[in-house]
């Protein structure tokens, strides 16, 4: 009988050691996906920063 319940409580701290590790997986996925879209938006700064300033450029003469 005493095995059993050993058995059975190292069976639920394997389940709670998974959870936690779980857990943690799942904060370093978001923690990566947040910096993933604060490099897209940087990107995406200095692309728009980028743009021509005024109107130089912008007119096209097309001749027929």
């Amino acid at each position: 009988m005493s095995q059993s319940v050993g058995a059975l409580a190292t069976a639920q701290s394997f389940e709670i050691l998974g959870a936690v590790m779980a857990k943690k997986q799942q904060n370093q996925q978001a923690q990566m996906t947040n910096l993933l879209v604060q490099s897209a938006m940087q990107t995406v700064e200095q692309t728009s920063a980028a743009a021509p300033v005024g109107n130089i450029g912008q007119n096209i003469n097309i001749s027929v």
